[in-house]
């Protein structure tokens, strides 16, 4: 079995987290009521409002500065219509970062239109000739990757955050990727993005109080160990960075049914 197969979807935990998480109530409540009074004394209720203010100004500055259109004139000059994806590089302290990523990818780019190698053969073949990690699979000459897999284009992505992070009031999972997308005929730089998601933005516990908020943090953190939610989320991820209906994402592939476009 591959370190890629280890990292496909895996089965439910809910036994494991409910026992784990039963067992870390009372401690966390204790851990809670501990905290309370420094923590407000530390960050009052005007402190909270600011942060809540501060995150309204900056959803409404991003909307006020949409994104820069992307120059696409070397990817419609190129029209790829299969992909290699080579393993990520992980700039991440989570050593599995690399293959949970991987599996994600193949879906979005599909659904776009593109043939995709599959990755667990091209990751069998890269080992098989001595190639076992990221840096060395990302650095093969590019028509030496185009004489041996035959894909028009190879996917480059650097994983640069994965896991999860404890902040005392919040314990979320991100996952921040990016990526270029390269003719491996030409060698040109086609394409390229970042995507982050995290599980923060599913959170909803502004009139939870402190002690509501410290719980919340250390169940959180317990569940996202439990269940790996970072994978979930490299999921999410993946879609906003390599679907062609992401704000400057891939374009569509000729394999994309014409009702389908944007």
């Amino acid at each position: 079995m591959t370190m890629l197969q280890r990292f496909l979807p895996r089965l439910s935990m809910m036994s494991a987290l409910s026992s784990a998480l039963s067992s870390a109530l009372s401690s966390a409540l204790s851990f809670a009521l501990w905290s309370i009074s420094a923590i407000s004394a530390a960050a009052p209720r005007r402190t909270l409002r600011l942060g809540g203010a501060a995150a309204v100004l900056a959803v409404l500055t991003a909307c006020a500065n949409p994104p820069k259109p992307y120059d696409y004139t070397a990817f419609k000059a190129a029209k790829p219509a299969s992909v290699l994806i080579l393993p990520p590089v992980n700039d991440s302290p989570e050593v599995g970062a690399s293959y949970a990523v991987l599996s994600t990818l193949t879906m979005p780019l599909a659904e776009s239109g593109y043939y995709v190698l599959p990755v667990s053969l091209v990751d069998e073949t890269l080992r098989t000739n001595g190639v076992d990690n990221a840096v060395d699979a990302q650095a093969i000459d590019k028509a030496k990757l185009r004489d041996i897999f035959g894909a028009d284009a190879g996917l480059y992505v650097t994983v640069k955050r994965y896991g999860s992070s404890y902040k005392v009031l919040s314990a979320d999972a991100v996952v921040e990727m990016e990526a270029r997308l390269v003719d491996l005929r030409t060698g040109t730089l086609l394409w390229d993005g970042r995507a982050i998601a995290s599980t923060a933005e599913q959170n909803n516990s502004n009139n939870a109080g402190i002690v509501g908020l410290l719980v919340k943090a250390l169940i959180d953190q317990i569940a996202n160990n439990l269940t790996d939610r970072s994978y979930q989320v490299a999921g999410i991820a993946s879609q906003r960075l390599l679907s062609d209906h992401a704000t400057n994402g891939v374009l569509p592939g000729p394999r994309k049914p014409a009702s389908e476009r944007k």
